[in-house]
């Protein structure tokens, strides 16, 4: 049978890169679908309207989402189908069939229309053209941009000259951001000396360091957590928002981030911190603390007394690739299991 499911105001339906097992009727409300223009490269959006279906191109087609599902209203009402539920009222209602017919084949005219104005730019050769600007986003370390643009290379010449350096670079691309900004949060491992004394413990567990041995950022960022830690949330949280702001260091901006959407939570103020935290996955789908962010919402929807949110949120940590005995993916693992003890499988959607 066909799920109700309720949302409130900024929640996030579904993700892109998502597996798509279900395609959704929009009952109620407002949702808001956010993808990239394959002209602009830009963010584009489209709004789904009571009675209209979403989600069912990559369901059908058996493809990971390609885009970000939101709810813009509060008590936004959805009916999720399972694909054989949906082929089923499809094939015994003629007038769904037509109206998503329609649907598609407006949708369809709009990507003609933007692969043409793309390749019938005439200030240089197109094929050309697409690589040099994969190129440059690779070398000035946009990876998100060149992995877009060589990606739309390989869909349109897949055979081209650049085709086997297009695909090596495409794979680089995607891996390169979230290597990268790993590596500047990791801080560099070294031998204690045994006779030093014992270093300062962060609210982390890692050794703070001096803070002759910080710049600007850095100390402003401890002082932030320091203040966390003491419950102030308010100066926290205006601290770290001057941080962001500054757009200095890209460490402790990155970690400023995660850590402003943290003032939030411990503040007990859950629909900010989900609202605040789904803004910033969309604009930065692969923050290297993507899992951590994923459990402080699922958290948050639990708090709020929405179990079936939050174990959706819980069961996204776990799908993500990577070592299964790291923090987020055991307190997601261990949190699913909670809601199961409590409410049986049926009642959170597991």
């Amino acid at each position: 049978m066909p799920k109700h499911l309720q949302y409130r105001a900024g929640s996030l339906i579904y993700f892109q890169g998502d597996e798509a097992d279900k395609i959704f009727l929009l009952k109620a409300g407002k949702v808001h679908l956010v993808y990239q223009d394959i002209e602009t490269r830009e963010d584009a959006h489209d709004l789904v309207q009571p009675g209209e279906f979403f989600g069912v191109k990559s369901a059908l087609g058996r493809y990971p989402r390609d885009e970000n599902a939101l709810a813009l209203q509060d008590n936004t009402a959805i009916m999720a189908f399972a694909v054989p539920e949906f082929e089923t009222l499809v094939m015994s209602n003629s007038r769904i069939i037509m109206k998503m017919l329609k649907v598609f084949s407006n949708k369809m005219r709009r990507i003609h229309k933007q692969v043409s104005n793309l390749m019938q730019r005439d200030d240089q050769n197109p094929e050309d053209g697409l690589f040099s600007v994969g190129a440059y986003y690779l070398k000035n370390k946009r990876f998100a941009q060149a992995k877009y643009v060589f990606g739309r290379y390989l869909t349109y010449y897949p055979a081209g000259k650049w085709a086997g350096q297009a695909a090596k670079l495409l794979g680089l691309s995607d891996t390169s951001w979230v290597r990268e900004e790993n590596a500047k949060a990791a801080p560099p491992e070294k031998e204690p000396s045994p006779s030093a004394p014992p270093q300062n413990q962060g609210e982390s567990g890692a050794p703070e360091p001096k803070a002759a041995e910080l710049n600007s950022a850095a100390r402003a960022y401890y002082d932030a957590v320091s203040m966390l830690s003491q419950a102030k949330y308010q100066q926290a949280y205006l601290l770290l928002k001057r941080i962001v702001g500054a757009n200095g260091d890209a460490e402790y901006v990155i970690k400023s981030m995660y850590e402003i959407g943290r003032c939030f939570y411990l503040s007990k103020k859950y629909d900010d911190c989900i609202k605040y935290y789904t803004e910033m996955i969309i604009k930065y789908p692969k923050h290297p603390l993507l899992k951590d962010i994923l459990f402080l919402m699922g958290q948050s929807y639990e708090r709020n007394n929405r179990k079936e949110q939050a174990a959706s949120f819980y069961k996204k940590i776990l799908s993500i690739p990577g070592d299964e005995d790291d923090g987020p993916h055991v307190k997601a693992k261990r949190a699913l299991k909670a809601l199961e003890a409590q409410h049986g499988s049926g009642s959170v959607g597991l």
